[in-house]
């Protein structure tokens, strides 16, 4: 009898199917770019590409970006299109980017990126919201866009992953966080929700409406798992400013894509015990990223009983695939994860594999689920 391929154990998982082998996935992108940019990578990962990584250690694919090394970019599977002589623009000077966001008025806002040590990764330094009255150029940028869905890429990502995944993406995050993160930055925007709630509350509120044809287009596409990239953290999304900005936001675009047979899950990599009575409010499916001890603030059980029958996707502490930590205690606390989730699980590593890691350990959890049986029935209604 033939096994269920990767495929149709994460689907299995998602439907809330009877399973016997939980999936192993994690994401091996980082490790993967930032030892190649090194130079670091040893036979017989050197002359691999890195969906071969994935057949060689004989675990599942989450996400597909095709050749990029940009795992930050959000813009594969659907993109932004922008009126002629609007858009964000970039201009690279060494490790520093500089970003353009300009409008079809031609006004613009400067914000400044910085690429991390190897050019795999980067952060902003400099948002480029920094007053109240930016944010009418930034309202007349994010309600000029119109989006559109990548079939040619989703045709290559299914060809390329094959049976070694279900082809799952993300795309930006929520108003809020967006300007919480990228646009605006957490102390510029604290100060717009004290200081100017009535104009913070009018810019998310066109914000969102501009996203009304973006969900039509993700409801619409053949895609059945969508991610919600959000990068939640309890340190700064407080429980007020998580459910007054984003609870309501999600519950409404979560409801919507249910209605049309979609899986939804939300990248919470941060801070969460803050958090922990709000998780079951957004409507999520699972919870991607959730980081328990001793990395994270929270304990497994802590997690389990607040998550529910939600799918926790990862669980395995990046920590612990470090060379300090022993093959005994990464045995250890992958039997706890999958004793206690299963079968509301796609174990991963929390939230990926750092440059540092030892990657023989993601082939021993390989091994390690190989013999694993019970996933069991989900009590899931």
């Amino acid at each position: 009898m033939k096994l269920p391929s990767f495929q149709e154990k994460v689907l299995t998982v998602f439907q809330g199917k009877n399973i016997d082998n939980i999936p192993w996935q994690p994401r091996l992108e980082h490790w993967f770019n930032v030892n190649r940019a090194r130079n670091q990578l040893v036979e017989p990962y050197q002359s691999m590409k890195l969906l071969d990584l994935y057949k060689n250690l004989n675990c599942s694919v989450r996400y597909y970006y095709g050749e990029t090394q940009d795992i930050s970019s959000p813009n594969t599977f659907i993109h932004f299109d922008y009126p002629s002589g609007a858009g964000v623009f970039e201009i690279q000077q060494k490790d520093d980017i500089k970003v353009i966001f300009r409008s079809a008025k031609g006004e613009e806002l400067i914000g400044k990126k910085r690429l991390g040590e190897w050019g795999c990764s980067w952060h902003y330094v400099e948002h480029p919201v920094k007053s109240v009255e930016d944010l009418r150029i930034l309202e007349d940028i994010v309600t000029s866009i119109r989006y559109r869905f990548d079939n040619d890429f989703y045709l290559e990502a299914k060809e390329a992953v094959g049976e070694w995944g279900e082809i799952q993406f993300y795309w930006e995050r929520s108003p809020f966080q967006r300007l919480f993160l990228q646009y605006a930055g957490i102390e510029n925007t604290i100060q717009l929700i004290y200081d100017y709630p009535n104009r913070l509350q009018e810019y998310l509120k066109k914000a969102e409406e501009a996203e009304d044809s973006l969900f039509e287009i993700l409801a619409s596409c053949p895609v059945n798992i969508l991610n919600f990239g959000e990068n939640i953290d309890g340190r700064f999304n407080s429980p007020r400013i998580f459910n007054q900005f984003l609870v309501p936001y999600y519950q409404k675009r979560v409801q919507q894509l249910h209605k049309s047979g979609k899986f939804c899950h939300i990248h919470m990599d941060g801070s969460l015990k803050p958090l922990l009575p709000y998780l079951r409010d957004s409507g999520f499916d699972g919870i991607e990223g959730a980081t328990p001890q001793p990395q994270g603030d929270v304990s497994l059980e802590e997690l389990k009983e607040a998550m529910g029958e939600m799918i926790l996707i990862d669980g395995i502490p990046m920590l612990l695939f470090l060379p300090e930590y022993s093959i005994e205690e990464l045995e250890s606390f992958t039997k706890k994860v999958l004793s206690l989730f299963s079968p509301r699980l796609i174990l991963g590593i929390s939230d990926e594999i750092s440059p540092q890691g030892d990657i023989e350990k993601v082939r021993f959890v390989s091994k390690l689920m190989e013999k694993h049986k019970g996933g069991g029935e989900s009590k899931k209604k």
